[in-house]
């Protein structure tokens, strides 16, 4: 279920809030074939269907950043901020990959809102952790925090 807020004071109400989770997105090799044409990553536990069997990981595995990257779709199933005219990603304070997606596995996305405070031009800034998680696994593929800010 999607949030939704409508200016700088409604996300501000958002501060220690659950966002909740997304849908569940499954990583197919077309989207990894696609991110490592993209970025210039062909490294074979990617791409190799064949080698990777005998990899590490039993197959083909998603790029973390490739996974990072689709926090953007999927935390836009969460959150619907309207009433303000810009928002920016203004970066992330940390990131680790603590388990490896599974071509063929699925991931969604938790999200909460750590801290919302003002910043110059008439803007709040939101620290949000954000948790992707692997559909059957204890581990998430992907931890972080970022940082976005939205002006009125």
């Amino acid at each position: 279920m999607t949030i939704t807020v409508n200016g700088l004071d409604e996300i501000k109400a958002l501060t220690g809030g659950d966002l909740g989770r997304s849908g569940w997105l499954e990583i197919t090799q077309d989207r990894v074939n696609t991110f490592a044409d993209a970025t210039g990553d062909h490294q074979w536990i990617h791409i190799d269907a064949e080698k990777a069997k005998d990899g590490p990981f039993g197959g083909t595995i998603a790029h973390g950043y490739l996974t990072l990257s689709l926090v953007i779709p999927l935390f836009n199933e969460l959150l619907d901020i309207r009433g303000v005219t810009m928002s920016v990603n203004y970066g992330l304070e940390k990131v680790r990959f603590p388990s490896p997606v599974r071509v063929g596995g699925r991931i969604r996305l938790a999200a909460t809102v750590v801290s919302v405070t003002e910043v110059a031009g008439n803007g709040v800034q939101m620290l949000l952790d954000f948790t992707v998680e692997v559909d059957g696994s204890d581990k998430p593929a992907c931890v972080a925090r970022a940082v976005y800010r939205h002006y009125a």
